[in-house]
């Protein structure tokens, strides 16, 4: 039988740790902090802490970033709508009140022989009364519409214009002139409803007006 091995006086021991894991302390009574608590305690001891502030700027300034360069897309897509309903609305305006004056235009034309008629009764004296109120407030308000007679003896003859009817010459006049009005004109607005018909007079060749 062997008898057991006695370690010698100047022999290291091993040394035996012992983990107490009760939570609750025995000797006080009060629940113990966790083991992993106080080793993070122990960590942090003399050790500087890890600063998130630079990585928090970072994220900050590229969500501002990213947010302006939205708000720019999204402020240059408005102004294009805004500038683009803007014409929309200047086409349709223009274009309502082309289509308005075409057709006070296309009424007016049909009411010129009416005005032929009247400036024809002014001329022989027969416009008077209550026909000549009446033939007054036409006028009037045809002209008020955008209606407006031209053609006048002694104006310069414009074929843009003018229709002439009858051709003379003349010593008395420097260029093609209208010596007589045949048939008022009328332009409404911009637009010519009616050349005016003419009798046109130009300049004789070989006899100067100041001899005549």
């Amino acid at each position: 039988m062997t008898e057991p091995r006695h370690a010698a006086p100047d022999e290291e021991q091993p040394q035996v740790v012992v983990n107490d894991r009760r939570r609750i302390d025995p000797e006080t009574g009060e629940v113990r902090a966790p083991a992993h608590a106080a080793s993070e305690e122990g960590l942090g001891e003399g050790t500087a802490p890890v600063s998130e502030e630079p990585l928090v700027a970072e994220v900050v300034d590229s969500v501002a970033a990213e947010l302006k360069t939205q708000l720019d897309e999204r402020t240059a897509d408005l102004q294009r709508l805004t500038a683009e309903y803007a014409n929309y609305r200047k086409r349709v305006e223009r274009d309502r009140e082309a289509v308005i004056n075409n057709a006070k235009a296309s009424v007016a034309s049909e009411l010129l022989s009416v005005l032929d008629d009247i400036e024809r009764a002014a001329a022989h004296g027969d416009l008077t009364g209550a026909f000549k109120a009446v033939a007054d407030k036409l006028v009037s308000t045809l002209q008020k519409t955008g209606l407006e007679p031209f053609a006048h003896e002694g104006e310069a003859f414009d074929p843009s214009v003018h229709e002439a009817v009858q051709h003379s010459t003349s010593p008395d006049v420097e260029g093609p002139t209208v010596t007589a009005v045949l048939r008022r004109g009328y332009t409404f607005g911009d637009k010519l409803v009616r050349p005016a018909l003419v009798a046109v007079t130009d300049h004789e060749p070989g006899a100067p007006a100041e001899e005549a």
